[in-house]
Protein backbone atom coordinates (compact mmCIF):
# COMPACT_ATOMS: atom_id res chain seq x y z
CA UNK A 1 0.00 0.00 0.00
CA UNK A 2 1.13 3.89 -0.84
CA UNK A 3 -0.22 6.71 0.75
CA UNK A 4 -0.08 9.72 -1.24
CA UNK A 5 0.30 13.57 -0.10
CA UNK A 6 -0.01 16.35 -2.23
CA UNK A 7 1.39 20.13 -0.84
CA UNK A 8 2.18 23.38 -1.72
CA UNK A 9 -0.92 24.66 -4.05
CA UNK A 10 -2.15 27.95 -3.38
CA UNK A 11 -3.58 31.02 -5.43
CA UNK A 12 -1.32 32.79 -7.85
CA UNK A 13 -1.13 35.67 -10.10
CA UNK A 14 -0.22 35.29 -14.16
CA UNK A 15 3.40 34.79 -14.15
CA UNK A 16 4.08 33.24 -11.30
CA UNK A 17 5.59 30.40 -9.94
CA UNK A 18 4.41 27.52 -7.12
CA UNK A 19 6.17 23.70 -6.34
CA UNK A 20 3.92 21.29 -5.71
CA UNK A 21 5.12 18.31 -3.65
CA UNK A 22 4.15 14.75 -3.47
CA UNK A 23 5.15 12.58 -0.72
CA UNK A 24 4.56 8.92 -0.36
CA UNK A 25 4.43 6.50 2.86
CA UNK A 26 4.33 3.28 2.43
CA UNK A 27 6.39 0.96 1.26
CA UNK A 28 7.74 -0.24 -2.74
CA UNK A 29 8.12 3.85 -2.98
CA UNK A 30 11.10 2.74 -5.53
CA UNK A 31 8.92 0.53 -7.82
CA UNK A 32 6.94 2.89 -8.72
CA UNK A 33 6.84 6.01 -11.43
CA UNK A 34 5.03 9.54 -9.93
CA UNK A 35 2.40 11.42 -12.55
CA UNK A 36 0.87 14.71 -11.79
CA UNK A 37 -1.90 15.10 -13.14
CA UNK A 38 -4.72 18.18 -13.14
CA UNK A 39 -8.30 18.77 -13.61
CA UNK A 40 -9.80 22.11 -14.37
CA UNK A 41 -13.72 22.49 -13.80
CA UNK A 42 -15.36 21.41 -16.35
CA UNK A 43 -12.69 19.70 -17.99
CA UNK A 44 -11.29 15.94 -17.89
CA UNK A 45 -8.14 14.97 -16.32
CA UNK A 46 -4.83 15.62 -18.01
CA UNK A 47 -1.56 14.10 -17.16
CA UNK A 48 0.81 17.13 -17.26
CA UNK A 49 4.36 15.09 -16.55
CA UNK A 50 5.67 11.62 -15.08
CA UNK A 51 8.85 10.75 -13.63
CA UNK A 52 10.85 7.68 -13.99
CA UNK A 53 11.69 5.01 -11.28
CA UNK A 54 14.56 5.92 -11.34
CA UNK A 55 14.30 9.55 -12.08
CA UNK A 56 16.30 9.54 -15.62
CA UNK A 57 12.88 10.05 -17.77
CA UNK A 58 10.51 12.51 -17.20
CA UNK A 59 8.37 13.77 -19.90
CA UNK A 60 5.66 16.78 -19.97
CA UNK A 61 2.06 17.87 -21.71
CA UNK A 62 2.81 20.11 -24.66
CA UNK A 63 0.55 22.29 -22.47
CA UNK A 64 3.28 22.65 -19.96
CA UNK A 65 7.06 22.02 -21.93
CA UNK A 66 9.64 24.66 -20.92
CA UNK A 67 7.31 25.74 -17.81
CA UNK A 68 7.08 22.85 -15.72
CA UNK A 69 9.36 20.82 -13.87
CA UNK A 70 9.38 17.33 -12.32
CA UNK A 71 12.13 15.86 -9.88
CA UNK A 72 11.95 13.05 -7.21
CA UNK A 73 14.06 12.80 -4.27
CA UNK A 74 14.20 8.99 -3.50
CA UNK A 75 15.56 9.38 0.10
CA UNK A 76 12.80 11.70 0.76
CA UNK A 77 10.11 9.84 -0.72
CA UNK A 78 9.02 13.03 -2.42
CA UNK A 79 8.35 13.99 -5.96
CA UNK A 80 8.35 17.79 -6.97
CA UNK A 81 6.53 19.81 -9.73
CA UNK A 82 8.25 23.28 -9.90
CA UNK A 83 5.67 25.44 -12.14
CA UNK A 84 7.02 28.70 -13.92
CA UNK A 85 4.91 31.26 -15.68
CA UNK A 86 1.37 30.45 -14.69
CA UNK A 87 -1.06 31.42 -16.71
CA UNK A 88 -5.01 31.29 -15.49
CA UNK A 89 -4.85 28.05 -17.89
CA UNK A 90 -3.18 26.39 -15.28
CA UNK A 91 -6.19 26.45 -12.71
CA UNK A 92 -7.45 22.57 -11.18
CA UNK A 93 -6.66 20.23 -8.90
CA UNK A 94 -3.71 18.57 -8.94
CA UNK A 95 -3.46 15.40 -8.05
CA UNK A 96 -0.22 12.91 -8.01
CA UNK A 97 -0.57 8.95 -8.76
CA UNK A 98 1.73 6.13 -8.37
CA UNK A 99 2.02 3.88 -11.52
CA UNK A 100 4.06 0.50 -11.32
CA UNK A 101 7.09 0.00 -12.74
CA UNK A 102 6.31 2.96 -15.52
CA UNK A 103 5.09 5.96 -16.30
CA UNK A 104 2.88 3.81 -19.58
CA UNK A 105 1.01 2.07 -16.84
CA UNK A 106 -2.63 3.30 -14.96
CA UNK A 107 -1.95 5.28 -11.56
CA UNK A 108 -2.42 2.18 -8.72
CA UNK A 109 -2.61 4.98 -6.14
CA UNK A 110 -3.47 8.37 -5.82
CA UNK A 111 -3.41 11.87 -3.72
CA UNK A 112 -6.18 13.71 -2.68
CA UNK A 113 -5.30 16.49 -5.20
CA UNK A 114 -4.13 20.30 -4.21
CA UNK A 115 -5.70 22.95 -5.36
CA UNK A 116 -4.15 25.91 -7.70
CA UNK A 117 -5.83 28.96 -8.84
CA UNK A 118 -3.95 31.65 -11.13
CA UNK A 119 -5.79 34.88 -11.07
CA UNK A 120 -4.91 38.35 -10.97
Amino acid sequence: QLQLVESGGGLVQPGGSLRLSCAASGVMWNFFAIGWFRQAPGKERERVSCISVGGSSTNYADSVKGRFTISRDNAKNTVYLQMNSLTPEDTGVYYCAASRGSCSNPGAYWGQGTQVTVSS
